[in-house]
């Protein structure tokens, strides 16, 4: 499909990171940072349920984690950035904040559970991940302040993105290495800002790490979470292979600005459908979603597959894929 050629089924690609987790039995915090658990949970949920990818997700506060950022760490939910130590709290840090060995560190351990992936035959597409540089600008300076920033210092702005794009490739980079095909990027916090603000500050980062990803060999995810209707003729000017939609986002209204060549993931609601829906509710906003996007589409929830998804339900949105003729 993403070489444009024709397929026999669709393709499913449901992010899976606490449900494998919760899959495996094992502590989110232990998922998020053992390369071990990581690929365990991986091989066990796209063994389980057909799925067509191994990914590395497991949380947004990995770069930054290595950074130096202040992450919180809990037993069973994703760590988080805190906000309040916000490592760029004092913006004149920027200048002497150094990019981290991406071999070491949280990197590092994603790193490994390419490795792994590598050590076992599978037919899976392998995907990597990074944070996309409004996402990791926030994760940085804080995304109250930088929200503030874009009006108050649009200079630092500008050399924030472009510290955290150098970051991000310098980690793709050893990501390809390792055999990742695909590397997701997740920019959520591009969602927050409007169309003129996209456009002038966050469109040309993103732009330069999509161009940069490609000339590293890799294909290009993009997933913002969030309500991005007024920018989808924006992004579909980026170049990626796949755009993710989120449940909030039309997939026709997507379709049509962003042509008929761009490969739509997505985008049931996870939580109200996914989770809390029937097996038949599933199929038929599967089938409506399907229906939307056309030809080129890729089976997915909005988001995340939640922890406490019924497996009947998720077995359901691999069925729709594999049963239904793309």
């Amino acid at each position: 499909m993403l070489n444009g050629q024709p397929v026999d089924r669709l393709p499913a690609m449901p992010i899976t990171m606490m449900f494998a987790a919760n899959l495996s039995g094992v502590a989110y915090r232990d998922y998020a940072t053992s390369a071990d658990k990581l690929a365990a949970g991986q091989f066990r949920v796209t063994e389980e349920f057909g799925i067509d990818h191994l990914n590395v997700m497991s949380d947004p506060a990995c770069e930054a984690a290595d950074c130096g950022a202040a992450v919180v760490y809990s037993p069973d939910q994703p760590p988080a950035l805190d906000e309040a130590n916000a490592l760029l709290q004092d913006k004149a840090k920027l200048a002497q904040l150094k990019i981290p060995n991406p071999t070491a560190g949280r990197m590092g351990n994603r790193l490994r559970a390419l490795e792994l992936y590598q050590q076992r035959p599978h037919d899976k597409l392998v995907e990597g991940w990074v944070e996309g540089p409004c996402a990791e600008g926030a994760d940085l300076r804080g995304i109250n302040t930088l929200m503030l920033d874009f009006y108050d210092d649009p200079d630092f702005v500008r050399e924030l993105f472009a510290f955290c794009n150098r970051l991000e490739l310098a980690f793709a980079k050893e990501q390809v290495a390792r055999g990742a095909e695909l590397i997701g990027v997740g920019d959520a916090a591009a969602s927050l800002v409007g169309p003129a603000i996209y456009r002038e500050f966050v469109w040309p980062a993103e732009k330069e790490l999509v161009d940069g990803l490609r000339r590293l060999g890799a294909r290009v995810r993009l997933h913002i979470c969030g309500n991005i209707t007024p920018l989808l003729a924006d992004i579909g000017r980026l170049g990626c292979d796949i755009v993710d939609l989120d449940s909030m986002v039309p997939v026709d209204a997507a379709r049509q600005a962003m042509g008929e060549n761009q490969v739509l993931l997505g985008n049931m609601d996870p939580v109200r459908v996914l989770q809390n829906g029937t097996p038949a509710e599933v199929r038929a906003v599967l089938a409506q979603c399907h229906r939307q996007a056309g030809a080129r589409f890729i089976i997915g929830a909005g988001c995340e597959v939640p922890r406490d998804t019924p497996p009947e339900n998720l077995r359901t949105l691999m069925a729709y894929a594999r049963e239904v003729v793309a």
